[in-house]
């Protein structure tokens, strides 16, 4: 157990920040969801949509120190990639 002031204030800090982030992971996996599930389904255009909606989010996740950069535009180019060969198999 933390024995100085400090030590305390930094794990209950730690513990409001775990809850808000976690929630902003699951945020973002819920819009990178929807743009798998669309694309299974076959509808391009609803996953472009979804892509659409999804990018921002992504975005201030990278922003807000949730994810790194590099990952977020990895998993970004990954999604669009799946689309553009989508819509060629369409």
């Amino acid at each position: 157990m933390a024995n100085h002031a400090s030590s305390k204030k930094r794990i209950r800090r730690n513990k409001k920040r775990e809850i808000i982030n976690g929630a902003r992971r699951s945020r973002v996996r819920t819009f990178v969801k929807k743009v798998e599930m669309a694309l299974e389904a076959g509808d391009v255009t609803a996953a472009n949509e979804a892509l659409k909606a999804a990018r921002p989010e992504l975005q201030r996740a990278v922003a807000k120190g949730i994810f790194h950069k590099n990952t977020v535009a990895r998993k970004i180019s990954r999604l669009n990639k799946r689309i553009v060969d989508a819509k060629a198999a369409a």
